[in-house]
């Protein structure tokens, strides 16, 4: 079963209509990249799926079930996780603390359960902290790590909170290429353990790599959905994307 699915979803912002019914699948065990200039939509595309914005039309289902209108604590409660461009980590707080909180289920500390509990969602933090390369920087803050430590710290969050579906803005972007490949490891293990993975991703090279699928945006619409070879070398598309834009492309199903 899709794991998210939209319906001609739309947004506008004033006389802005930042997505314009937009219908797009996010399979499980599979990686979909959103392409397409600044402004297309991307951005706004995963505020809806969070509900962190509020469609003003549409559906967006999680595996059948409707999530549009729910808050975005409910959404990420069921299993959808999202990461940022800038990161929004806690920063005065230790590596470790950061993700501890990614697996607490209320907004307090103690949790019911018991020992028992906090032990299982310990031995996950350990796990996702030994898979990003953290481990040995588990005790420092996350405001003084370097960059690219603070791109996997916010992994490991979604890894240790055990979401379904990942959603990921930038998330190579600043990363040299043996950190690249690293997290391009994280990424294709995860979805290959059945996890939904879409990333707002503008390196290409990244996209080709990590990619099973291209959805590409402009001005709030999906022009076309296929194989990434097949979309990025279609010459319309490219003109689109790096700026040359031809009069009219008619979208492709």
């Amino acid at each position: 079963m899709a794991a998210i699915t939209v319906e001609n979803a739309s947004r506008s912002f004033g006389g802005v209509q930042a997505v314009a019914g937009v219908s797009i699948t996010l399979p499980a065990g599979a990686v979909t990249a959103l392409v397409g200039p600044n402004g297309a939509g991307k951005t706004t595309l995963f505020n809806l799926i969070t509900g962190n914005l509020r469609a003003d039309s549409g559906d967006i289902r999680l595996d059948g079930a409707p999530i549009l209108g729910l808050r975005p604590w409910q959404i990420a409660r069921r299993g959808v996780a999202r990461s940022f461009q800038d990161l929004r980590l806690f920063t005065h707080m230790t590596v470790r603390e950061n993700v501890l909180a990614a697996t607490e289920t209320g907004s307090w500390f103690w949790q019911p359960g018991g020992r028992a509990a906090r032990a299982t969602r310990e031995a996950r933090v350990e796990k996702a902290l030994e898979r990003t390369g953290l481990a040995r920087l588990a005790e420092e803050r996350a405001i003084d790590l370097a960059y690219a430590e603070r791109k996997f710290l916010s992994v490991a969050r979604i890894l240790a909170a055990e979401a379904e579906v990942w959603l990921l803005d930038e998330p190579t972007s600043g990363l040299d290429l043996a950190s690249r490949r690293h997290f391009s490891g994280i990424l294709r293990e995860a979805a290959q353990q059945g996890k939904a993975i879409c990333l707002i991703e503008h390196n290409l090279d990244v996209v080709v790599e990590l990619a099973d699928r291209i959805a590409f945006l402009d001005q709030g619409r999906v022009l076309a959905e296929g194989e990434p070879q097949a979309i990025l070398r279609n010459p319309e598309l490219a003109a689109i994307y790096f700026g040359d834009r031809p009069q009219a492309v008619e979208a492709t199903p």
